[in-house]
């Protein structure tokens, strides 16, 4: 029995979703989260959302799942970055972020990390609002470890080069995933990578819902908000 599943991916305008129905690909785009959602599910319940977007986020110092996917991202390292504490997220602005998260965690925030603050906390209380008699999962995904699994190891070249563009769109059709055409609004208002990096958060999202995908680190971690902390491949 197939289910139907959904790789989700932030974009400057909003998000971009790539839906995996059986042998059927398709694309969507949404404001926010919750429109994505709402658009996806138009033609048919979702079984399991794979986000590339921190999930679960630490009072104090650093989560598991991040510095495990560091690890092993190799050459990719850099597209990882360490989820600031909820605090800091919660600045008015970057320095505020990096004192607060200097003291709860040792460590500072990251420009990359502070720029997505918005979609983080979007996507924290979305999930947080969910209706658990829906029976929907909602999963972290992290789109560079999906490309290595795939792959069998890390990609050399860059999501945003003309070669990595073309080994991962490569990778994704070989797992059944062709991403060909328009794409509708999603073509429109999403750049190439990001709607390669949904087609990759489905990829593990099937996975999830086969009950074949990794899980880092092994067991969920658990911090005040409730949430399982995991980066899911």
């Amino acid at each position: 029995m197939t289910v139907r599943v959904l790789g989700a991916d932030a974009c400057k305008r909003g998000w971009v979703g790539i839906v995996l129905d059986g042998d059927r690909v398709e694309a969507y785009f949404g404001a926010t989260i919750a429109d994505l959602m709402a658009a996806a599910e138009a033609a048919g319940a979702v079984a399991v959302v794979g986000i590339d977007i921190p999930i679960g986020l630490p009072d104090k110092g650093s989560r598991a799942a991040d510095r495990q996917a560091w690890a092993e991202a190799g050459v990719r390292r850099a597209s990882v970055f360490m989820t600031p504490v909820r605090n800091a997220l919660l600045a008015a602005d970057h320095a505020g972020a990096v004192r607060l998260n200097r003291v709860e965690a040792g460590m500072g925030v990251s420009a990359q990390a502070y720029g997505l603050r918005t979609k983080i906390l979007e996507v924290d209380g979305w999930v947080r609002g969910q209706d658990h008699r829906v029976g929907r999962r909602v999963v972290e995904v992290h789109p560079e470890l999906s490309f290595a699994m795939m792959a069998g190891a890390p990609l050399r070249a860059g999501k945003t080069s003309w070669a990595g563009t073309e080994s991962r769109r490569a990778l994704l059709a070989d797992a059944g995933i062709t991403l060909v055409g328009d794409l509708g609004a999603a073509g429109r208002m999403a750049r190439v990578d990001d709607v390669l990096d949904a087609g990759a958060a489905a990829w593990s999202a099937r996975r999830v819902a086969a009950g074949a995908a990794r899980c880092l680190p092994a067991e969920p971690e658990f911090f005040e908000d409730g949430l399982p902390a995991a980066i899911w491949t």
